[in-house]
Order: C-alpha cells, then sequence, then structure tokens
C-alpha cells in the first residue's frame, strides 16, 4: 500500500536531540570522555571570564565546538554555525536543546579565538593523555616520532623580498589576484619572507618536489596502541623535526616519562641526533640510512637486538595519526596564520583523535 505525506505540522512535539541520536553512537562515549576533562578545567575557565559584563559563549562548548569541527571535517566557523542550525547529533555535543539559537559566526569566532590564545587547547589534549594513562593504554618506554609538512594559509604571490616596499610592484593587472611572474628570480627564506604568515618558510618535502609556504608538524606517538602523546608546531627549516624530536621527549621525562627507545625514519639517522639520543638515556631505534657515500650512525650494539626491528615494525603507525589528520582533522593545509594558532589547532585535532582511539580502545561499558 502507499503511504501518504503527512503535510499537517502538529502543535506540539516532545523530543530531545539526546533521544534521536542512537545509544551505541561512538559520540556518546567521547562526549563522556570530553566532558569529563573539561569538568577538571573549569577552574581555569573561571580565571579567564570576570564576573561584569555581558555572558560569553561558555568555554566549554566552545573546545567541544572545535572538537566536532575537527572529528566531522567541518570547513570553517561560518559553516559550523550554518550546520548548527539543523544537526541533532551536534546539539547533542553541546548540550543545546532544539529552540536554542545558533551561534553566530563572528561572535563564534571571536570567543574561540580568546579560548585558544589562553593555553587551553594544550591542557585539555595533556588531560585526554591522562585519561588514556589512567586506562593502561600507553606505553612509558618505547616512542616513535616523525614529522611532515602543514601547508600554510599563504599564497607564493605573497613571498615577496623583505627589501620590498609596498606598492613597489605597482600597478598589478588585478589587485586582487595579480599576475606575478617568477622567471628568473631567485628566492630564498634569507632575502624573501610571506607578508601573509611572516612564520611560513617556503621548503619542500624532497628533491624533485615542488616549494611551498609551510610549517613543521612533528608528532610523538606511543608505540604500545598508537596514540598521540605530544604534537608540536615550528618553523620548517633543515632540522626542526630532529629539534622537535628533542623538545617533545624532555618534555614527556618533564612529566615523569622517561623514554627507554625512540623509533624514527632514516632522515634522523644523523651524528648529531643519535649521539644526542644516548647522552640522554636513550635508544635510538632510527632507520638505518645507507647510501652511495654514506654510512648510518648506527651500529650493532642496537640493531641487533630485537627490539629494534620491533621499533621499526611499530613506528609505521605514526603514519595512521598524520593520515588521519590532514584527511579528517584539517592537517594538509593550516586554518590559521602565525606558530601560535595553528600549534593550538594542532593540540585539538591531536585530542580528537585520541578520544576516537580511545573509545575504540576501551572496554564497552555494561
Amino acid at each position: 500500500m502507499r503511504g501518504e505525506a503527512e503535510r499537517q505540522v502538529p502543535l506540539m512535539t516532545l523530543t530531545t536531540p539526546e533521544r534521536r541520536v542512537p545509544q551505541d553512537h561512538p559520540i556518546r562515549r567521547i562526549k563522556q570522555l570530553a566532558d569529563a576533562e573539561l569538568a577538571r578545567l573549569s577552574p581555569v575557565f573561571e580565571t579567564m571570564y570576570s564576573e561584569r559584563g555581558r555572558p560569553s559563549i561558555p568555554p566549554e562548548v566552545l573546545l567541544k565546538s572545535c572538537l566536532l569541527i575537527a572529528l566531522y571535517s567541518v570547513r570553517g566557523e561560518r559553516q559550523f554555525c550554518e550546520r548548527l542550525q539543523y544537526d541533532l547529533l551536534f546539539r547533542f555535543f553541546l548540550d543545546l536543546n532544539l529552540d536554542a539559537d545558533a551561534f553566530d559566526a563572528s561572535s563564534f569566532a571571536k570567543n574561540k579565538t580568546r579560548v585558544l590564545e589562553a593555553d587551553v587547547a594544550r591542557r585539555f589534549f595533556e588531560g585526554v593523555v591522562q585519561q588514556a594513562k589512567a586506562a593502561r593504554l600507553l606505553s612509558a618506554e618505547h616512542f616513535t616520532v616523525d614529522g611532515t609538512l602543514l601547508e600554510a594559509w599563504a599564497s607564493l604571490k605573497s613571498f615577496r623580498p623583505k627589501a620590498e616596499r609596498p606598492g613597489d610592484r605597482r600597478p598589478p593587472d588585478d589587485p586582487g589576484n595579480p599576475t606575478v611572474n617568477f622567471h628568473g628570480e631567485q628566492r630564498t627564506n634569507a632575502t624573501h619572507w610571506s607578508l601573509t604568515d611572516l612564520d611560513a618558510l617556503l621548503t619542500r618535502k624532497g628533491h624533485g618536489k615542488e616549494a611551498k609556504l609551510a610549517f613543521s608538524l612533528n608528532v610523538l606517538m606511543e608505540n604500545r596502541h598508537g596514540l598521540c602523546v605530544d604534537v608540536s608546531v615550528a618553523r620548517a627549516m633543515g632540522y626542526a623535526e630532529r629539534e622537535e624530536a628533542l623538545r617533545m621527549v624532555r618534555r614527556q621525562r618533564a612529566n615523569g616519562i622517561h623514554a627507554k627507545t625512540l623509533g624514527a625514519d632514516k632522515a634522523y639517522d644523523t651524528a648529531d641526533f643519535v649521539a644526542t639520543l644516548r647522552a640522554e638515556g636513550i635508544t635510538p631505534h632510527v632507520a638505518e640510512h645507507i647510501t652511495p657515500g654514506r654510512g648510518t650512525n648506527l651500529d650493532r650494539r642496537t640493531t641487533r637486538h630485537p627490539g629494534y626491528a620491533l621499533s621499526q615494525r611499530a613506528r609505521k603507525r605514526i603514519e595512521e595519526i598524520f593520515g588521519w589528520g590532514k584527511t579528517i582533522g584539517g592537517w594538509r593545509k593550516s586554518r590559521y596564520r602565525g606558530l601560535q594558532r595553528n600549534g593550538l589547532w594542532a593540540y585539538l585535532v591531536a585530542a580528537a583523535y585520541n578520544l576516537v582511539r580511545i573509545v575504540k580502545l576501551m572496554p564497552a561499558p555494561a
């Protein structure tokens, strides 16, 4: 029998966004973990706001909104506010009723910037890592480090000579998108900079690859379940990956975690990096970089043990973090300008990835 569409609008509907989300949906457990950590950060939020003035968007809602943007690959704040008008799952995650108005895009962006600049993103990420540690999901001895390029939100046309004055290239054929001819012009980071993002540097991923304005995005992973325990964004210099690797390992030591082994790819097989790890009591489980005319900096005292082969096999799981972050979390191209804001956004994407992993690893409640 053919059904007929009901066009009459009911006078009253008794429902909530919570009822429209399936009971076995993973977003429910992610919400529980996020709410628990935000409750712990409540005293920090109290010090950020004055007792007078107009009430702003709650910081807990702002942080959970950033998690939704990372989890569901939302393009930007304006699209998120538009989707909040009709997406019941988003309203359930943010504890908004059906009759609550969606956020204004401009107000949401300004309030979110204030929360990010208060270093709350890093504290939230570290709290998620502590939840994984309390559930005994982390390794306290064996880690892996790797880096990639985070493309900057800046065009190559903004890469101008440092001695150039504004208006030296007038008149352009199109003020909004002028034609620029780079042929015959040697451009380096020593003589040029990006007028759009001064922290971005011109770099390339390898020989034969195109050069682009980018940052260096680095991740420290524990080898037991492949969870991200630290993340950093630095200027894309030739030695940035190795410096950030040492900085992240030392931060873990300050938190009471003393790494015994550190896995990495062959880009970390340098004499200074290997020697520094050994001086700090860490065994360098780095892939051997053997090419014609160059030998490796490792020896048999490291590569002969079975643990070296295990670390080399486990280190490839760090690509899962980069793959998820680039395809879903927005790590392929930066959303913001500058090291600070991109670094704080990297913490939120890493926290979202860890929450997804923790929910899969922890046993389901009865």
